[in-house]
């Protein structure tokens, strides 16, 4: 829609001409033709003006008339007096064009080294324009002007990303840089670390230490190994020291440090992964040379390329009789896994956790793979960690083991994890040695928080104990009401997504009664067509349901499905707990419909017709093509303004129609009920007839479940 600037002119009390000039002079265009401008402009023409006028109210319109339109006058005579003498003085022409260039330069060259000077203004991620105006001191009309240079229309209260901001403020030959925010609530609590990582300037990160996870199934020397690279590769500094359990340390090869995550089993990783964390670089999947892979085994690599992180295997026990490398090497291809002397591209190693053989070997392509893999953090920001274990201690009070993904961790720090805050008092390596600062992928025990804290919670240092505090009691009351700690989507959030096309894979765990069963219902998945959507099938078995299936659908935000399967109470509170959806079947086809469905983002919610009430024609007073108006009486229930007509003639349906005005007598009604007699302004293309009956709906919408 457009105004008329005579409008607008008297609207602010001015002569046309002159709001022609003050617009221009805005740098916005005109419709010549019409004497119109777009109505957004229109507002901010407006909002400006006003600001203008204010300030010079003083002043006498013709004088600003004068001002304005005469320098408007004077840029016309200076083109047209240009006309008049092309080619007659080319040579002064010339001259003063050299004049003006080197004017020119000078002025450039003198706001670029003022925009230098001054000290960059901070913007954050985005901002109004009438923030940056307030900001830059520069008008808001001026702004909008450059954003519509770049085919960007904008009104005054609209929000501009930072890297159109940055655009602009070059153009206007101003300073800005990228303000570091405090992470968003949601975030720390999703352990959302690829925003709160992320990096502006590039030139101030620095590479870091690898974190790496030991995983594999119980029995096959987990705990051996680790115990045997802390006792072999003591950092210097902490040489001697007696050692902690803390759930991760660090050691040292060939001068670079590695952090280890040391926890039983796979909880602490997939209490990460369940909270969106990913503190884990690089996974070591421990296999037994004598006894190959298990189902922990299966369940460990599922894990690991779920989350997308390197695997390096290390195949233990070599010294054992029994042992057999190639045999292990082999049932590994089965779960795509194929060793690099197999022509594949998976670092294996074979290892003897007790005697140390191929310790160092292991070491090294651990370094090697972090190198690959370009790991870096910043260390002069502010910490980001993720906690790997916490507990209560008899002493200290709740205490967090943590590592730090990004900045630097101080004594005296105010953190926030979760709900719980508080100011770092005491921070202690695995060896009991009292640090004052950790950097990026340092470990140690944290002590001084307001609770006890969960692994995979995010810390994050902010700036002051009442800042900690405000935003735990707000992280407090959003846990209230919703359950933030999981990664997993109900049924109906999964085809939300797809249909919306913001889901290109969806995530089964399977788990079916017979191997045969398995095989047939994974080769009909197969079939279905992934067109918009692809189906990873990320972990299957035999057998019921598991506390650790649940944890796996949580971490990878994966449905769980079953065949004639049970699913344990302590599965199910799990799944309860965790927000992650079970489905059961006892028919295959039944299974296979409801992937097909959920695949094509057809699980809609279902539109049901509520009847409301039923009304009789009486009497038609009134007809004009589609249009009536019916003298009515309310038989059953209400009929109201808005309500959804279906016309019926001896219980058959004729079609529908739309009340476009509803009385009673003379007055005007939202709602008549049963018993009393109306007036309808009636619209259909049925032929209406005395004696017809309307049937009023309500729609209400139902959530379809599989």
């Amino acid at each position: 829609m457009s105004t008329k600037i005579a409008t607008l002119a008297k609207k602010l009390d001015m002569k046309t001409n002159v709001l022609i000039a003050y617009i221009k002079d805005f740098g916005f265009e005109i419709d010549a033709k019409n004497k119109t401008i777009e109505d957004e402009l229109a507002e901010i023409v407006e909002d400006e003006l006003k600001q203008v006028l204010k300030k010079q109210d003083e002043m006498d319109t013709a004088e600003i008339y004068d001002e304005i339109v005469g320098q408007e006058m004077e840029k016309d005579l200076i083109k047209s007096q240009r006309k008049q003498t092309a080619g007659k003085e080319k040579t002064k022409v010339k001259k003063s064009k050299e004049k003006e260039e080197v004017k020119t330069e000078k002025k450039i060259s003198t706001i670029t080294e003022t925009a230098a000077k001054k000290d960059a203004i901070e913007i954050e991620d985005s901002i109004t324009i009438k923030e940056f105006a307030e900001k830059t001191n520069i008008s808001a009309a001026k702004i909008i002007g450059e954003l519509m240079k770049n085919g960007i229309i904008a009104n005054i209260n609209q929000e501009i990303d930072y890297e159109t901001i940055s655009i602009i403020a070059l153009d206007l030959g101003i300073n800005i840089k990228r303000k570091r925010s405090a992470a968003k609530i949601e975030d720390m609590m999703e352990g959302n670390l690829s925003k709160l990582l992320y990096e502006d300037d590039k030139s101030v990160l620095v590479t870091r230490p690898p974190v790496v996870s030991i995983m594999g199934h119980v029995d096959h020397g987990k705990t051996k190994l680790l115990d045997t690279i802390r006792n072999t590769h003591v950092i210097d500094q902490e040489a001697g020291g007696i050692t902690q359990h803390i759930g991760a340390y660090q050691v040292e090869k060939n001068g670079h440090k590695i952090t280890f995550i040391d926890t039983p089993g796979h909880e602490a990783f997939t209490a990460m992964r369940a909270r969106g964390a990913k503190a884990t670089d690089i996974a070591i999947l421990v296999v037994a040379a004598d006894e190959g892979v298990k189902p922990q085994t299966i369940e460990a690599i599922n894990h690991a390329k779920d989350a997308d992180i390197p695997i390096i295997v290390a195949i233990n026990k070599i010294d054992r009789p029994g042992a057999n490398p190639e045999k292990v090497k082999g049932e590994l291809v089965e779960h795509g896994l194929q060793a690099e002397s197999w022509g594949g591209n998976v670092i294996m190693v074979p290892i003897s956790a007790l005697t140390g053989e191929g310790i160092d070997k292991l070491l090294d392509m651990i370094l090697l793979t972090a190198e690959m893999e370009d790991l870096k953090a910043n260390p002069v920001r502010p910490a980001v960690a993720t906690v790997i274990e916490a507990h209560l201690d008899a002493n200290l009070g709740p205490v967090a083991t943590v590592v730090i993904n990004t900045g630097s961790l101080k004594i005296g720090d105010n953190i926030i994890i979760g709900p719980a805050y508080g100011k770092v008092k005491r921070m202690q390596s695995d060896r009991g040695k009292h640090l004052k600062m950790l950097c990026p992928s340092d470990t140690a025990q944290i002590a001084g928080l307001s609770e006890t804290v969960h692994a995979g919670d995010i810390l994050q240092v902010v700036s002051n104990e009442k800042e900690a505090r405000q935003k735990a009691i707000a992280i407090r009351d959003i846990m209230k009401v919703k359950n933030i700690f999981s990664q997993a989507l109900s049924v109906k959030d999964l085809a939300s997504r797809i249909k919306s096309g913001n889901l290109k894979t969806l995530k089964i765990i399977l788990k079916a009664d017979t191997q045969g069963s398995l095989e047939a219902i994974k080769q009909s998945l197969d079939k279905i067509p992934q067109e918009k959507v692809s189906l990873k099938i990320i972990h299957n078995g035999i057998g019921a349901i598991t506390e650790s299936d649940v944890m796996m659908a949580a971490a990878g935000g994966a449905l769980v499905i079953g065949f004639q399967v049970e699913t344990p109470v302590l599965a199910t509170k799990a799944a309860e707990k965790h927000s992650v959806e079970i489905l059961s079947y006892r028919i295959i086809y039944k299974l296979l419909e409801d992937v097909k469905n959920l695949l094509e983002g057809l699980l809609e919610d279902e539109i049901l017709e509520i009847e409301t009430g039923k009304v009789e024609i009486i009497k038609i007073f009134f007809k004009k093509k589609h249009d009536y108006i019916l003298g009515c009486k309310v038989t059953n229930g209400k009929i109201e303004r808005k309500s959804t007509i279906k016309i019926f003639r001896n219980n058959q349906e004729l079609g529908k129609g739309d009340i476009f005005s509803l009385q009673k007598v003379d007055k005007k009604m939202e709602e008549v009920k049963e018993g009393n007699e109306c007036g309808l302004k009636f619209s259909t293309s049925c032929e209406l007839i005395e004696g017809d009956t309307l049937i009023a709906y309500k729609l209400e919408k139902k959530e379809r479940s599989l």
